[in-house]
C-alpha cells in the first residue's frame, strides 16, 4: 500500500474525526475532515480528488445516505459507510446506491484501516498478491481487469469496484457455482459472517446492471444454499 493516500472523513462527531485521523495518519493516510452533508459538498465537487471516502450514515440534517445518493452518479471514487449497530436496512440501502463496503460504530480503527485497505486493493489502487491483469469475454460482454473497465455490446458499463469484482469472479468461474464464502473473500476480502448480505446485495446490482444492457437474459443464477453461477451458454 502507497503512502499518502487521501481519505475524506464525514462525520459529525469531531472528537471521534479526531481521534480516527491520529490513526489514520500514523497508519500513513492523508485525511481531511467534513462534519456535515453541507461541508462535504464543495470538497466532492472533483472526482479524483480523494482515493477513498467514508460517510456516517446518522448526521443532523442531511444523511451519509443523502451524500452518497447526490454524489454517487458522478464520482466514481469508493465508499464505506459507518452505521449505527442494528441498522440493517440502512447497510443495505447503501450498498444499493453504491458504497463499496459498511462498518458498524463504533469501529475498531484497526479494522476500519484494514477495510480501507481492502476496498482500495479491489478498486484498483493495488492488485491483490498474484492477481493478473486479464480480459474476459462472454454474452457480448468484455471485461478489462488492468483497464478496470466493463463493455457490453461496444457501451461502457458503469460499476462500482466491488460490482466490478463480483462480474470479474463469476465470469472467471463461467458455468461453476461459486459460493457465497468464496465470493465474500475474494471480492470484499474478508469472511462471510451471519447475516452479512454485502454480497447478496452486489450480485444483484450486478444482475440488475446487465439486464439494463442485455434484456430478456438471466445471466447470473442463484443457486439456492450453495451460491451463484454465470451461465456459459
Amino acid at each position: 500500500m502507497s503512502d499518502n493516500l487521501k481519505l475524506l472523513l464525514v462525520d459529525d462527531d469531531q472528537e471521534l474525526c479526531e481521534l480516527m485521523g491520529q490513526y489514520l495518519q500514523s497508519e500513513g493516510f492523508e485525511v481531511s475532515f467534513a462534519h456535515s452533508v453541507e461541508q462535504a459538498l464543495p470538497l466532492l465537487q472533483q472526482d479524483g480528488r480523494y482515493d477513498l471516502l467514508i460517510f456516517d450514515i446518522m448526521m443532523p440534517g442531511q444523511s451519509g445516505l443523502e451524500l452518497l445518493q447526490q454524489v454517487r452518479p458522478r464520482i466514481k471514487t469508493p465508499v464505506i459507510m459507518l452505521t449505527g449497530r442494528g441498522e440493517d436496512i440502512d447497510r443495505i440501502i447503501g450498498l444499493e446506491m453504491g458504497a463499496d463496503d459498511y462498518l458498524g460504530k463504533p469501529c475498531n480503527p484497526r479494522e476500519l484501516v484494514a477495510r480501507i485497505r481492502a476496498v482500495l486493493r479491489r478498486s484498483g489502487q493495488q492488485l491483490a498478491p498474484g492477481e493478473s491483469s486479464d480480459r474476459l469475454e462472454m454474452h457480448g460482454i468484455e471485461l478489462d481487469s488492468g483497464k478496470r473497465q466493463v463493455q457490453v455490446s461496444g457501451t461502457e458499463l458503469e460499476l462500482t469496484s466491488a460490482e466490478f469484482n463480483v462480474l470479474a469472479e463469476l465470469m472467471r468461474s463461467a458455468g461453476a457455482i461459486v459460493s457465497k464464502d468464496d465470493l465474500t473473500e475474494k471480492v470484499l476480502h474478508r469472511k462471510l459472517t451471519a447475516y452479512d448480505r454485502a454480497i447478496d446485495v452486489h450480485v444483484s446490482r450486478v444482475r440488475q446492471k446487465l439486464a439494463g444492457v442485455l434484456p430478456g437474459r438471466e445471466l447470473i443464477k442463484t443457486v439456492r444454499g450453495a451460491g451463484y453461477m454465470l451461465v456459459n451458454e
